[in-house]
C-alpha cells in the first residue's frame, strides 16, 4: 500500500476491507473458539495476513491506530504489523508489546502479541523479552500473565534457556486462571521434548 496515504486513510481502507471480507460464519467460528471477543468483523486469518502485508508500510503509527480501534481483527493486524518492524525499531516494538498488553481480552490476541509481534526481535532481544515476561508475570490481568509465558514459548527450543523458562513457569504455576494454565501446559510440553 502506498506510503503517501495518511494513517487515517490507511485505517479507513483497512476498515473497508474488513467490512467487505466479513462473514457471519467466520464470526461465529471465532466467537466459538475464542471466548472473550468483544468486537469483531468476522474475517478469516488468510485475509488478515494479506492486509498486514499490504499495510505494513504504515508502521508503528498505523499499528497504534489499529490497536486503539480495538476490534479483534484490528488488534491482530497491529500485532502482525509491529512484528514486521522489529528489526528497524526493536525498542519501540518492546514498548508497544508492553503497552498493548493492558488491552488484551482474549487468548488469540494475547498469542499474536507474544509470538508474531516479537518475530523480528526474538533472536537479538531475548534478555529484554525475558525481563518483560517477568514483569508481566506479576500483573493483575490474566492476559498479561499468559503473555508472560507466550513471550518465552519460542525459546523452549534453546536448552540453555530452560532453567530461566522453568523459573518463570514456577512463578505462575499456582495461578488459577484457565488460560494461564493452558500456557503452562504448552510450555511444559515443549520443554519435555528437550529433556
Amino acid at each position: 500500500m502506498s506510503t503517501d496515504l495518511s494513517i487515517h486513510a490507511q485505517l479507513q481502507a483497512i476498515k473497508a476491507r474488513l467490512q467487505a471480507e466479513a462473514s457471519p460464519e467466520a464470526g461465529k467460528s471465532a466467537a466459538y473458539f475464542i471466548p472473550g471477543i468483544q468486537k469483531q468483523y468476522g474475517v478469516r486469518m488468510p485475509v488478515l495476513n494479506e492486509i498486514a502485508n499490504l499495510f505494513k508500510s504504515g508502521g508503528l503509527p498505523l499499528a497504534d491506530a489499529l490497536w486503539i480501534e480495538g476490534s479483534h481483527e484490528e488488534q491482530l493486524l497491529a500485532a502482525r504489523i509491529i512484528g514486521k518492524l522489529g528489526r528497524k525499531d526493536p525498542e519501540a516494538v518492546l514498548e508497544r508489546i508492553e503497552r498493548y498488553s493492558a488491552g488484551i481480552n482474549n487468548w488469540a490476541v494475547c498469542d499474536a502479541l507474544g509470538m508474531q509481534a516479537i518475530h523480528g526481535i526474538r533472536e537479538k532481544y531475548q534478555v529484554e523479552l525475558f525481563a518483560l515476561a517477568h514483569r508481566l508475570a506479576m500483573a493483575e490481568s490474566i492476559w498479561q500473565r499468559r503473555l508472560a509465558l507466550v513471550l518465552v514459548q519460542w525459546y523452549t527450543r534453546h536448552t540453555h534457556l530452560i532453567p530461566e523458562i522453568e523459573a518463570l513457569v514456577t512463578v505462575l504455576e499456582n495461578d488459577e486462571a484457565y488460560y494461564v494454565q493452558k500456557a503452562i501446559s504448552w510450555i511444559k510440553r515443549n520443554l519435555s521434548k528437550k529433556k
